[in-house]
């Protein structure tokens, strides 16, 4: 891995971003990388914006720059418009799940609703790669967040991060049928 890889999660509250960032990290750190993280969380409960920045290797702080991330992973359609046009490096990639819960700003008719075709033109226009997950049959709507993981893991798009660590990962932070439904989720 080069000095350090950028991610930079978003969703609307409620999705399991906080989850997700905790699974990533806990997944590096299961491979040996240096991980730092921080999350914002204030609207979580409100269906606002969440965001966690996740830096994996040689840092000084724990934020993602603006425009600097190598991924970003978003968990709705708006959000991850807002984050490929803000956070995403040119580049980078962009993995989202194409769900519609309509971020704050859209139910308050400050922007129009989006479709997948405004997303994948925004990531486009930065050079990105990008990855639309959409999974037809998701047992339930809160697993979302590792479909996403499952295509991360499928592209080998965080570099030293694989299946081995990501297993040990959902293994430190669930149990019983819900960590069993999400392994087959992975798979």
């Amino acid at each position: 891995m080069r000095e350090h890889f950028d991610i930079y999660m978003s969703g609307v509250g409620g999705q399991g971003i906080g989850l997700l960032a905790e699974l990533l990290a806990r997944a590096a750190d299961h491979a040996g990388l240096a991980v730092h993280g921080c999350d914002t969380h204030g609207l979580a409960q409100r269906g606002g914006m969440v965001t966690s920045h996740l830096r994996l290797g040689a840092v000084r702080s724990p934020l993602v720059p603006d425009g600097g991330a190598d991924l970003v992973v978003s968990l709705e359609r708006t959000e991850a418009m807002r984050a490929a046009m803000t956070m995403l490096k040119t580049g980078g990639t962009l993995v989202w799940y194409d769900a519609a819960w309509q971020a704050l700003d859209v139910r308050t008719g400050q922007h129009p609703p989006l479709e997948a075709a405004d997303v994948m033109a925004a990531a486009k226009a930065k050079g990105a790669a990008t990855w639309r997950v959409l999974v037809d049959d998701l047992p339930d709507s809160r697993m979302q967040n590792v479909a996403v993981v499952a295509e991360i893991l499928r592209r080998g798009l965080v570099p030293g991060l694989g299946r081995a660590q990501v297993e040990a990962a959902m293994a430190d932070l669930m149990a019983g049928a819900a960590l069993e439904a999400n392994l087959a989720l992975l798979h």
